[in-house]
């Protein structure tokens, strides 16, 4: 059974991530940092439905604290050959006025929890000649937001790094492609777009579903998916 960790897994697009993956014959593993009480009750709901899964916690933007994690994962069972990184936040204000603790935390989630991760599990993946790292970004990361300059740099950063990390893996099994949804249904929207705002942003008048995203990232992470890398696919109803 291959064994998949999803990075902020207790969260909306996480969760729909984690039972899609469970679904599949992923044992998952699901992380949290302050959601562990959901991370729990989603992996109790994960093995009611018959599938496989536990939950870790841990704070991806230390690194030290991560890489004990990750290094506890790899000495209880086989390399971890699914990761997506999911995990992300944003604090939002203009940049005239944003503070740098705004910055450094919204980067240092983003794109260094991806390092944190990411890095340590690369070599353990490649040794299996098989491997799937999908990037969860936005489509802030394509366009820009306003009052996200934070926000926008740290997913734009994560596009430019899952295409030169696909050039790095490709020969040996092990594909990188980055999903940037739009506005999705999640509590992370809540209070910034009401319905007539994403009727008007959003061509086909609806906010998606994670489980729309969680749909694309399980093809991603599958057999299927292994002519595709280096890849930015956007999932925004047509938005750009």
């Amino acid at each position: 059974m291959k064994r998949a960790l999803v990075t902020g897994g207790s969260g909306g697009i996480g969760a729909a991530i984690c039972r899609r993956l469970a679904a599949d014959g992923l044992h998952v593993i699901v992380h949290a940092n302050r959601g562990r009480d959901r991370a729990e009750a989603l992996v109790a709901e994960i093995r009611q439905a018959g599938g496989s899964a536990e939950a870790v916690q841990f704070d991806l933007s230390d690194r030290a604290t991560t890489g004990a994690a990750v290094e506890a994962l790899l000495q209880v069972g086989p390399p971890v050959q699914v990761l997506v990184n999911n995990a992300g936040l944003h604090d939002d204000a203009v940049f005239p006025g944003m503070r740098p603790e705004q910055w450094d935390r919204v980067l240092d989630v983003s794109l260094g929890g991806f390092y944190n991760v990411t890095q340590p599990l690369t070599l353990p993946m490649l040794r299996t000649r098989w491997g799937r790292i999908v990037n969860i970004t936005s489509v802030a990361g394509i366009t820009g937001n306003r009052g996200q300059v934070n926000y926008a740099a740290a997913k734009g950063a994560l596009h430019a790094a899952t295409k030169s990390l696909a050039l790095e893996l490709a020969s040996r099994g092990v594909t990188v492609n980055a999903v940037a949804p739009g506005i999705i249904e999640t509590g992370m929207i809540d209070g910034s777009f009401d319905a007539a705002a994403i009727k008007r942003m959003v061509p086909m008048q609806r906010a998606g579903q994670p489980e729309e995203v969680a749909e694309l990232v399980a093809f991603l992470a599958s057999d299927k998916a292994a002519y595709i890398s280096g890849q930015i696919i956007s999932i925004n109803g047509a938005m750009i």
